[in-house]
């Protein structure tokens, strides 16, 4: 009996060594979406960057969105994940050190479409992959492995930055080799364990013998979204309503903060999915992160001074990123059909891109005539419909 209950959990080092390939990702885009990126593109265009970022924001979701879906659906037709991980990698650190060949912003726009879908050739089979190898009964201690993905994507962007580290050219280098550096270990070490019933088409469910409600997929889609565009207007905007109520506060003061965040939700992550694991209560805890984010939004709507704003910030930011760590392990749950699984998580990647081309719009709408108060009750409502979503959720087993 031992030995038939052990293939039951993947190994250790197979998780290690995925969560360390997953954070590859948030290593790629970080440090160059966040800062290498804009200080690029005021290089080129002078004092039409706000503009031409802006082309470059839309038109790089619209990539992100296409290639997530297309390379997902193509790993799973060719059923070889590891290989177009290994060629978006690849493509990924080229045209990363293409960037300096960009003489002006139509090539540096062409060079970013580029980028963002060899960025997701490696990242859609790569979720995928996961799917294929972690059973139900890990997958929140997948989820809380994930959490380290944000934590080290702030702090390579800490770390290309260095001071007299490296010149503009050196800090995409550097950005190259810590990518490959975080993606090659699974790639060259990673034999993960074989769990047959993961890969059958038409998996049922466990209990019923019938296949999982679709409506149970549209919840677990509707709240990540709702979520996430709170969590990508809190990203671009966070240090402008932060020296709204505080004009003397630092741009270092805030990315202090943003990684204080990070470095608390990390073991908070990793705890709540071991709980969820043991108990086999996967989506409690996203009920309770959301519910905790949606107080948070609403106290940054009541703060009146910088010392409740950061408080009320790091209550949602922690909540914020253990929900979407703890999400992206247990979406593998509710897409049971493995002949398409890459194809659905492309699909349900639109909730990580879709809220760039949304959250402009909302704010532009809102902040001039009505303030952050505004923008926040209405992030704290929409997070409010994702507490309902999921609370309501039939138990999955």
């Amino acid at each position: 009996m031992a030995e038939d209950a052990a293939p039951r959990r993947q190994s250790t080092g197979f998780l290690l060594l995925y969560a360390l390939a997953a954070a590859g990702g948030a290593i790629a885009y970080v440090p160059f979406l966040t800062i290498l990126l804009p200080v690029r593109m005021t290089a080129l265009a002078g004092t039409n960057d706000i503009q031409a970022l802006g082309y470059v924001t839309f038109f790089g979701a619209i990539a992100a969105s296409t290639g997530g879906v297309l390379f997902g659906w193509l790993s799973d037709r060719t059923g070889n994940r590891r290989g177009w991980v290994t060629a978006g990698l690849l493509l990924t650190i080229a045209l990363l050190l293409a960037v300096p060949l960009a003489k002006d912003v139509p090539s540096l726009i062409a060079i970013i479409i580029g980028w963002q879908l060899a960025l997701n050739m490696m990242l859609a089979p790569l979720a995928a992959w996961a799917g294929d190898s972690v059973p139900d009964q890990q997958k929140g201690l997948l989820g809380g492995l994930l959490a380290f993905s944000p934590a080290l994507g702030a702090v390579s962007c800490a770390f290309v930055t260095l001071p007299g580290l490296a010149d503009a050219d050196g800090r995409l280098a550097l950005v190259a080799v810590l990518v490959a550096g975080a993606v090659l270990p699974v790639l060259l070490l990673g034999r993960p364990r074989s769990f047959p019933e993961l890969n059958r088409p038409g998996t049922p469910e466990p209990e019923t013998g019938t296949p999982r409600p679709r409506s149970i997929v549209v919840r677990m889609w509707s709240a990540r979204l709702l979520v996430q565009i709170a969590e990508a207007a809190l990203f671009a905007y966070l240090f402008f309503w932060f020296r709204s109520i505080e004009p003397t506060i630092t741009d270092s003061e805030t990315a202090q903060l943003f990684s204080l965040v990070l470095t608390i939700a990390v073991p908070m992550a990793l705890l709540a999915g071991r709980w969820a694991d043991r108990t086999d209560r996967p989506i409690l805890p996203l009920a309770i992160c959301t519910g905790i984010l949606t107080l948070g939004l609403t106290g940054m709507a009541l703060a009146e001074t910088l010392l409740a704003a950061k408080l009320a910030y790091v209550v949602f930011g922690v909540a914020a990123t253990i929900f979407l760590s703890l999400h992206s392990g247990q979406t593998l749950r509710v897409l049971r059909r493995p002949d398409r699984r890459g194809r659905d998580l492309g699909l349900f990647n639109l909730t990580n891109t879709v809220p760039s081309l949304i959250m402009p719009w909302l704010t532009i709408s809102l902040v001039p005539g009505f303030g952050f108060d505004a923008l926040f009750l209405l992030l704290a409502a929409f997070a409010s419909i994702a507490v309902v979503l999921l609370a309501t959720m039939p138990r999955l087993r």
